[in-house]
């Protein structure tokens, strides 16, 4: 099995001959986001056979990035996405289904588990309709987690289950976190927790704020050097690939 990075949550996981796609974002810039490390992704990037979105915020559910998937793709969304985001509607073409925690969908020979995320879920900066935020389970040959976004919560590990791989964001798109988001800290104490045999840092060092350059910049910067730090002195039986954009790995599989 092979994990990419594109940049941001968008990752590339390769199992079982199944190509899934987490958080599709291609864009140069996105609102008031500029993306300021890695080349967009290439066009094969969007090649995919099942998309994974985590929850309703532009820069997860990023519409023209759909919209560059072929036809008959799996787009695997939160429950209430389609009404809460018209523009799914116009995606016609793609095999557009609405999951929540505990659902299951087959891609070929791969079981896609969903399982909760402590995250506001909603479109923003309107969207009074609730949408759960979600992970995932990828189980084939290996067992890998996408956390999307998410804060640390109690049942975080029972959730998942045993792990072969964690993607874990570690930081985000602009300065200061909120609780419902892993910081290099708690990202930390999440892999803890979790035990698997290798993890990912994603959700950082991609997109800032456009003319923010000098606020703060060490939260662009720092989380996956600094996560990496933590992570061996909370979990240094995990080992941690720390991928440029556009990197791909084989982790280690338990199994």
């Amino acid at each position: 099995m092979e994990i990419t990075w594109w940049g941001h949550a968008t990752c590339t996981v390769e199992d079982s001959g199944v190509r899934l796609l987490t958080d599709p974002v291609f864009a140069r810039r996105l609102a008031h986001l500029r993306r300021r490390r890695g080349a967009p992704p290439p066009a094969r990037a969007a090649v995919a056979d099942a998309v994974l979105v985590s929850h309703l915020h532009a820069d997860h559910l990023h519409l023209p990035s759909l919209a560059r998937l072929a036809a008959g793709t799996k787009l695997l969304v939160p429950k209430g996405a389609v009404r809460a985001v018209p523009g799914l509607r116009r995606l016609a073409r793609l095999d557009v289904v609405e999951v929540g925690p505990g659902d299951t969908e087959k891609v070929g020979p791969v079981t896609v588990r969903v399982v909760p995320a402590l995250h506001d879920g909603r479109r923003m900066p309107v969207g009074p309709r609730r949408s759960p935020a979600l992970g995932f389970v990828v189980s084939g040959r290996a067992r890998t987690y996408f956390a999307g976004d998410t804060g640390l919560f109690d049942t975080m590990a029972e959730e998942t289950g045993p792990l072969d791989v964690a993607l874990l964001p570690v930081g985000g798109w602009g300065p200061g976190l909120g609780h419902h988001h892993l910081d290099p800290s708690r990202a930390a104490e999440a892999l803890r927790r979790l035990a698997p045999a290798s993890a990912v840092p994603v959700h950082y060092g991609t997109y800032w704020p456009i003319g923010m350059d000098a606020v703060r910049p060490h939260e662009f910067h720092s989380p996956g050097d600094e996560f990496v730090r933590k992570a061996a002195v909370s979990a240094p039986e995990v080992r941690v690939h720390l991928l440029d954009h556009g990197q791909s790995v084989r982790p280690e599989v338990h199994r």
